[in-house]
């Protein structure tokens, strides 16, 4: 922990629906929901109105349409997440060399390497406000949340006290102030089962886990997991912020409108994701020892089983014989709902394997015909544009018509408008730079 409160986290707020929000100004003021629009679609981001209704992340999207009947339920259009992104990570930059990105919307940034004349509070309180502004600037206007404090954990803490739009700054030695009356759930590292298991104990609040000696926490938690808490709640981070953070593993994976009970296909999906995977992997200059495939059944059950190699390899047939392998050692005769591949155990160099096959020697796996997942061809909230009327946004589609609302971030509310789906003038709309590298 540092005697100075240098580390800032910012959190965009309900960062894909605000996107949406922003690009779509009919939908400005309305609750949002971004996720899987489907019956087994689960809820990515809530907007703040949409919240007030019970709507959260993770929630069933069924359950979502049940609270919030009247939202807009629309698909992740990553292409615009990533480049708002893109533009919030320069901002970062701008103050700090050292950011670290946690994912697309929240990151650390190392205020002790910014230009500052000091690390005192009402200074970095003014940098704190002045992200928040620039932050708002190059976005178009989204909010972000900010904390600052001693170290990562009291900053990440801070940044969900004010939400949205909010900034708390945690002045050196009031860490344990702040900590001890909140659920032990604040913890990084306490989920369900850790909460369930201190519960049992007694213990509820960070006070409470604060009075609990270190032998106890080994002795109920294991040494690192107990180690691990006793150190959080007195406040104790000593982790650095780091700008370079390492790729662990690299996956592909697909959730499918029905499940799937042909061994054939389930093969024919593996091996194309296992493309999908050494394509990666070749593109980004890496090779994996580990290969692991996750299944998820009919009943909701998430299987995962992994097999390492003799040497890193970025070979799709050698990855693909191995997620086969794998998966012919499971049951999968009731039914699969999602299948994933997955290659870990990263290195930047690869073995020849000298006395394995070729890849033109291999038997080819059989065409299959492999199921989309649950997104359609029209995915309500996707970016479309009309030869005559320009670019709009899918509102719905079904029977043959798809529905859209012709407006952009640029523009005001537009009309809507309805086409037949097979509509020669209506077209999928792309940046030009995703039209480049797709």
């Amino acid at each position: 922990m540092r005697q100075v409160a240098s580390v800032l986290h910012l959190d965009l707020d309900a960062f894909f629906a605000a996107v949406e929000q922003r690009d779509k100004p009919s939908l400005r003021g309305k609750p949002v929901v971004v996720g899987g629009v489907g019956g087994r679609g689960v809820v990515s981001t809530a907007s703040y109105e949409a919240r007030t209704y019970g709507v959260r992340s993770a929630m069933s999207t069924r359950e979502a349409r049940s609270r919030c009947p009247h939202a807009a339920f629309l698909t992740g259009r990553f292409h615009a997440y990533h480049a708002t992104s893109r533009a919030v990570m320069a901002a970062l930059r701008e103050v700090s060399p050292l950011v670290e990105p946690l994912s697309l919307d929240e990151a650390f940034v190392d205020l002790a390497a910014a230009d500052l004349p000091d690390l005192e509070v009402e200074t970095v309180r003014a940098v704190g406000e002045r992200l928040r502004a620039r932050v708002h600037e190059v976005t178009g206007g989204l909010t972000a949340s900010v904390g600052i404090g001693t170290s990562k954990f009291i900053a990440k803490v801070a940044s969900d006290l004010d939400k949205p739009d909010g900034l708390v700054v945690v002045p050196p030695g009031g860490e344990q102030q702040l900590l001890r009356p909140m659920h032990v759930t604040i913890i990084p590292g306490v989920g369900p089962a850790t909460a369930e298991r201190l519960r049992r104990a007694g213990i509820h609040t960070v006070a409470d886990l604060e009075s609990v000696t270190l032998d106890e926490l080994v002795r109920l938690l294991g040494r690192a997991h107990g180690g691990g808490l006793h150190a959080l709640a007195r406040a104790r981070d000593d982790r650095a912020v780091e700008p370079e953070r390492e790729t662990k593993s690299v996956s592909v994976e697909g959730t499918y409108d029905t499940d799937l009970t042909d061994p054939r296909l389930l093969a024919g999906l593996l091996t194309r994701q296992a493309g999908q995977v050494a394509e990666r992997l070749r593109k980004h200059g890496l090779s994996g020892r580990t290969v692991t495939i996750k299944v998820r059944l009919h009943d909701f059950t998430t299987l995962n089983r992994s097999a390492t190699l003799g040497s890193p390899t970025d070979h799709a047939p050698t990855i693909g014989r191995v997620a086969r392998t794998l998966l012919a050692e499971l049951d999968t005769s009731d039914g699969v709902r999602l299948l994933g591949v997955g290659v870990s155990g990263l290195a930047d160099w690869v073995q020849e394997d000298l006395f394995g096959t070729e890849e033109d020697d291999e038997d080819p796996e059989p065409e299959v015909e492999v199921p989309s997942s649950r997104r359609s061809a029209w995915a309500p909230g996707m970016d479309v544009v009309h030869a005559d009327l320009g670019r709009g946004w899918v509102w719905g589609s079904g029977r043959g018509v798809v529905t859209v609302r012709f407006e952009t971030a640029e523009t005001p509310a537009g009309p809507v408008r309805s086409f037949d789906v097979t509509d020669p003038d209506l077209a999928a709309w792309l940046p030009d730079e995703e039209v480049n590298d797709g």
